[in-house]
C-alpha cells in the first residue's frame, strides 16, 4: 500500500515522508526493514525510532521530529492495531458442515456456518448466522448463541448458557463449568465428615463482543447466573467463579482468579495474577496491579496493589521502605542497646 493510503485509513497525518512510498508490511521497531511500517507508543522505544530502518513510524502527534517518515496519530497504539489489519489476512473458512460433525436433529444452526471436523452440537442448541466452529468444539444441550460466533478448537459451551453476538472463544475456553460449591455434612469437621456437592443449576451469560481466551474457565452459578458484560476481554487461564458479574469492557489479564459472587465494574482492569476473594465489588474504572490480593471492596477509579491490596501510591512507598528494613532494624537495635 502507498503510505498516503495507509495514513488515510488510519486517520493519521503524514509527516516527513513521500506519499507514494510503498509499504509492504509491518514489523517491530527493532526488526523493521525498508518498506515496512512500525510504531512507537511506549517512551522506552523513543530512541529506537531514530535508528529504525523502517520506511515510516506511527507516532503520537507531539512526538519529536526524526529523519524517518512519520504517521502522526492521536492514538498510536490503536493506529498500529489497525495497521496490522491492513496487511494481515486471517484464514477464511468456507460455509459447510464436515461429515464427522455430530449435530442433534433438534439443534438450529444459522446460515453460512462453518462446522469443522468432530464438532458436537447437542439437542435444542440455537446458533445464529455466520458461525465458525473449529474442530472438537462441544456445545451442550440448550445453549443459545448469537450471530458471528467464532470458537477455536476444543472450546466448550455448557448446557443452557447464553452467548450474544460476535463472541470469540479461544482454544480450550470453557463456558459454564460447574461452580466450586460444596457443603459440609452434618458430621462437621469430624473424621466421618465429607463434602456434599451443591448442584450448579444456574448458567453463564456472555454478552455480545466479548472475547474469552485460551483455557479460561467461567463457572456457572449454583442458582441464577454468572454474567460477562458486553465487550469484556478475558485472558488466558483466568478463572471466574460462580455467580460473578464482569462489567462492560472490563479487562482481566492472565491468571486472574475471582472467587464466587465477585462484582467487577465497567472498564475495570485486573492485571496478571490478581486474586479477588468472594462477595467483593470492584468499582467502575478501577485498576488492580499485577499479583494484587483483594479481600475488600475497591472504589470506582481507584488503583490498588499489594496483598492485601492498598492504594497503589502507598504500596510503592511501602516497597521502598521494605528494602530499607534491615537498616531500620539495625538502627532500632542500637537504640535499644543504649537504653
Amino acid at each position: 500500500m502507498k503510505l498516503s493510503d495507509i495514513a488515510k485509513a488510519l486517520n493519521a497525518r503524514l509527516d516527513n515522508a513521500l506519499p507514494d512510498t510503498e509499504i509492504t508490511g509491518v514489523a517491530g521497531i527493532e526488526n523493521a526493514a525498508q518498506g515496512q511500517l512500525t510504531f512507537v507508543s511506549n517512551p522506552k522505544y523513543n530512541a529506537a525510532a531514530r535508528t529504525t530502518k523502517a520506511s515510516a513510524v506511527i507516532v503520537s502527534e507531539t512526538f519529536p521530529a526524526i529523519a524517518t517518515g512519520m504517521l502522526r496519530s492521536k492514538n498510536p497504539y490503536l493506529a498500529w492495531a489497525k495497521a496490522i489489519e491492513l496487511f494481515y489476512r486471517p484464514p477464511q473458512y468456507a460455509p459447510g458442515i464436515h461429515p464427522t460433525a455430530v449435530i442433534h436433529p433438534s439443534a438450529q444452526v444459522g446460515t453460512n456456518a462453518h462446522i469443522a471436523p468432530y464438532v458436537v452440537i447437542d439437542q435444542d442448541v440455537v446458533i445464529g448466522d455466520h458461525a465458525t466452529i473449529l474442530p472438537h468444539v462441544v456445545i451442550y444441550r440448550g445453549a443459545t448463541i448469537g450471530h458471528n460466533f467464532f470458537a477455536h478448537a476444543h472450546a466448550i459451551v455448557r448446557e443452557f448458557c447464553h452467548l450474544g453476538d460476535n463472541v470469540l472463544l479461544q482454544n480450550g475456553a470453557v463456558i459454564g463449568s460447574d461452580g466450586f460449591g460444596f457443603a459440609k455434612t452434618e458430621e462437621g469437621n469430624g473424621p466421618n465428615s465429607h463434602w456434599h456437592k451443591i448442584v450448579q443449576s444456574g448458567n453463564v451469560v456472555v454478552e455480545s463482543d466479548a472475547e474469552i481466551q485460551a483455557n479460561a474457565c467461567i463457572d456457572r452459578a449454583s442458582i441464577g447466573e454468572t454474567r460477562i458484560g458486553r465487550g469484556a476481554k478475558i485472558d488466558n487461564m483466568v478463572h471466574i467463579g460462580h455467580s460473578c458479574t464482569i462489567g462492560h469492557d472490563a479487562l482481566l489479564c492472565a491468571q486472574v482468579g475471582l472467587a464466587g459472587t465477585t462484582d467487577i465494574g465497567n472498564h475495570a482492569i485486573l492485571a496478571g495474577q490478581v486474586g479477588v476473594s468472594g462477595h467483593v465489588k470492584i468499582g467502575d474504572g478501577a485498576i488492580a496491579i499485577a499479583q494484587s490480593g483483594i479481600p475488600h471492596d475497591v472504589a470506582p477509579g481507584a488503583m490498588v496493589s499489594g496483598a492485601p491490596a492498598i492504594d497503589h501510591r502507598l504500596w510503592l512507598k511501602c516497597c521502598a521502605a521494605y528494602a530499607k528494613l534491615p537498616e531500620i532494624a539495625k538502627a532500632v537495635r542500637k537504640l535499644s542497646e543504649r537504653e
